[in-house]
């Protein structure tokens, strides 16, 4: 994994010798260089083992995207601020099996962080209520599913969002 300010220097660099190829009249070189330089700054914005680790978690290797995960030493350093909350969500998910309280405490952090999509935050704030009701915090629980359900804009967590609302009236 590179620095993210290796990466913008990458890019720096690599349009420098697209301009410079543009004044030598190499035309071709220079837009080939600029879609080139494409890539460091798509990588800046989507960390690379972050990607990875979204990856095994989709297959339901957990060992693997742990791996992934563990490679990043130091978030705050190494990725943007939108990052360092999918770390945070991701490690969350992983966690969530085993031990809730560190759980929640990432998935706070992802949210303080910020995520991208709605889903997401939608999904972090699910598990924060289902974290909450079996602690029985029954308010926090009913203002975090109130707060998923808003921004469960697809209806993909609606059979989930419903099932802890049955779950909480039991308590």
């Amino acid at each position: 994994m590179f620095n993210k300010n290796i990466k913008l220097v990458v890019a720096i660099l690599i349009i420098a010798f697209a301009v410079y190829q543009f004044t030598e009249n190499n035309i071709g070189n220079g837009i080939f260089l600029l879609l080139l330089c494409i890539i460091p700054i798509f990588l800046y914005f989507k960390n690379e083992i972050i990607l990875m680790a979204f990856l095994k978690l989709r297959k339901q290797d957990m060992d693997g995207a742990k791996k992934w995960l563990d490679k990043i030493k130091n978030p705050e350093g190494a990725l943007v601020k939108k990052q360092q909350g999918y770390y945070n969500y991701l490690n969350g998910i992983m966690v969530s099996q085993t031990n809730l309280t560190q759980a929640e405490k990432f998935f706070k952090k992802a949210i303080e962080l910020g995520l991208s999509m709605d889903q997401d935050l939608a999904l972090a704030k699910l598990q924060l209520a289902g974290i909450a009701m079996t602690k029985r915090r029954k308010i926090e629980a009913t203002n975090l599913l109130n707060e998923a359900k808003k921004l469960d804009k697809h209806n993909i967590l609606k059979d989930q969002i419903k099932m802890m609302q049955q779950q909480m009236k039991k308590i």
